[in-house]
């Protein structure tokens, strides 16, 4: 397949030119929800599906990147597509497409939205790739409910350099009169969603004015005007989840969930590379008195997020293994855990071209005060942490890339 040669190029008209080719199938996919954000997106939409599911819902759901396989960016009424079904949908966009420009992006986008148009489902749950006002994503003129995960800096390069900028690039996804959910947001960002909002009469739930969520004992509480709800500890780990499970939740009680859904949103939702143990693979045979722990997180909002994860996590020697894009803010990814990890080991992202060389990403983890050096492999790694400490925990980290290359060798 030619490809439009540019990686990344926010416009929408080529979206708009093959979605008319192919009978623009946006216009007829389940009630959409429509989730854009920096950090959370993945987590959050998770638990909307697991909580729709437990109500006896259909899903559609499209998220990206993959980690293992391309085949998880397109779940249909809750089963992964097909391979044979998936090239079909591309061969028929790659014709309709006719040989004109288009990238990877926008035309797997529409394979998704032929394939939810055809399959019967109650929900679609549509996750933004980058940004929201450009984004090939949206093209749906009416959503059922948009969701803003919280904003930070990441893409400065495709998106602004200020946090106000970027918000108002995710807040792109905002429609006149479609109710939005607000999650935790810096001022800065907040200031540009909510006046978005107001110019495009949207009502918003916004976290911390229409509704709460935090932990309490063994679990968490959800409160908003409908009432409180005492619900589990989220399945997924670390003390951020509150906040993407208070968004789940937001969202399911707008769409009518009930208590039951609500707890199992939380409870049964299963996103990878998100602080993951990993159990089996080559890993965990040369390091099997070690705790192996795998995140996709590449950015300073990440970085914290891991590093207060780590913090409420029993006392053990911990150790990083770590790969980067060329692309990404190592410095502010690498701070907050100057704290919390005994040492870095530096790995190149085999088969990325834009991987950071491993030798530069040891260099900057020593600016900000942890010790590193550098390995050939991920599985060199933890067999060198091993060696010295043979029940460390061991964090691979710093790309959704090297995780989803993880993955695939651990099942």
């Amino acid at each position: 397949m030619a490809l439009h040669p540019k990686v990344i190029d926010l416009t929408l008209d080529r979206m708009w030119r093959l979605l008319d080719a192919l009978g623009n199938p946006q216009d007829n996919l389940p009630p959409v929800i429509h989730i854009a954000g920096t950090n959370g997106k993945g987590s959050t939409q998770a638990m909307i599906r697991a909580g729709l599911e437990a109500g006896g819902h259909a899903v559609h759901a499209y998220t990206s990147p993959h980690l293992a396989r391309f085949h998880e960016r397109i779940r249909l009424a809750g089963d992964l597509i097909s391979e044979p079904a998936l090239t079909a949908l591309l061969d028929e966009c790659e014709d309709a497409n006719a040989g004109a420009p288009i990238t990877f992006f926008e035309i797997t986008t529409c394979a998704a939205f032929l394939a939810f148009a055809r399959t019967p489902a109650d929900y679609t749950l549509l996750e933004v790739g980058l940004g929201g006002r450009l984004d090939a994503t949206n093209v749906i003129a009416r959503p059922a409910l948009t969701i803003i995960t919280p904003v930070d800096l990441d893409h400065q390069s495709y998106l602004g350099d200020t946090l106000a900028l970027i918000a108002g690039e995710k807040a792109g996804i905002l429609k006149p009169g479609v109710p939005a959910i607000v999650a935790r947001q810096k001022e800065a960002a907040l200031d540009v969603i909510e006046a978005r909002a107001a110019r495009l009469s949207v009502p918003c739930q916004v976290h911390g004015q229409h509704w709460h969520a935090a932990p309490e004992r063994d679990g968490m509480i959800f409160q908003d005007d409908n009432g409180l709800l005492d619900l589990p500890k989220p399945g997924l780990a670390g003390p951020h989840q509150i906040d993407n499970a208070g968004t789940a939740i937001a969202a399911l009680r707008a769409l009518g969930a009930a208590p039951g859904a609500c707890a199992a949103a939380i409870r049964d939702a299963h996103w990878p590379a998100r602080m993951q143990r990993l159990r089996s693979g080559p890993c965990i045979d040369a390091a099997p008195h070690a705790e192996i722990l795998l995140d996709g997180g590449h950015n300073p909002a990440a970085g914290q997020a891991v590093a207060v994860t780590l913090a409420q996590m029993p006392a053990r020697p911990t150790h990083m293994v770590c790969g980067m894009l060329n692309t990404k803010d190592i410095a502010g990814y690498l701070a907050p855990l100057a704290g919390r990890a005994e040492s870095l080991f530096a790995v190149s992202i085999e088969g990325e071209p834009n991987t950071l060389p491993a030798a530069r990403t040891a260099a900057v983890a020593e600016a900000v005060g942890l010790k590193a050096s550098t390995s050939d492999t991920v599985l060199d790694a933890v067999r060198k942490i091993a060696a010295d400490t043979p029940h460390a925990r061991i964090l691979i980290c710093g790309s959704l890339y090297l995780a989803g290359r993880v993955l695939r060798d651990h099942g």
